[in-house]
């Protein structure tokens, strides 16, 4: 498996947006520096660019949808996108090797790719069924 682009792009929104909202959306940070983690600076978080807000709460209910079913994908996802702590130290963290972190983020990646499709089938299913019901009606 490979990573998947267009999802990686997803999570890069979503961390902004959690980053943004933890930020409490005035841009001071509701922790304090003093305690945060120093963050792999190839990951550092810009809170002032652009977000899709939409996209971001989706993804989001797609990376929570994880926590049941598969903790370990969920964690890594939140050490890397969310702490950006990158795949090294996530690895030290996880107490696995560097290899494992990289193929839970494909695996993470596929996930919540067919978390998405499911989703889009559901609400195309949802929009079609009130078609239905309108010509009926009508």
């Amino acid at each position: 498996m490979a990573r998947l682009d267009y999802i990686k792009h997803r999570l890069d929104n979503w961390a902004l947006w959690k980053a943004r909202d933890g930020s409490g959306g005035l841009g001071y940070a509701t922790t304090s520096v003093l305690l945060r983690e120093r963050v792999d600076e190839s990951r550092e978080i810009h809170l002032y660019s652009t977000i899709d807000e939409t996209d971001a709460s989706l993804t989001d209910a797609a990376v929570e949808s994880l926590k049941p079913e598969r903790p370990h994908l969920y964690e890594r996802l939140y050490l890397i996108y969310i702490d950006g702590v990158g795949i090294r130290e996530a690895a030290r963290r996880q107490h696995c090797a560097e290899s494992t972190i990289k193929a839970s983020l494909d695996q993470a990646d596929h996930a919540l790719s067919a978390w998405l499709s499911a989703k889009d089938a559901e609400n195309a299913a949802r929009r079609a069924a009130m078609g239905a019901n309108r010509t009926l009606s009508t």
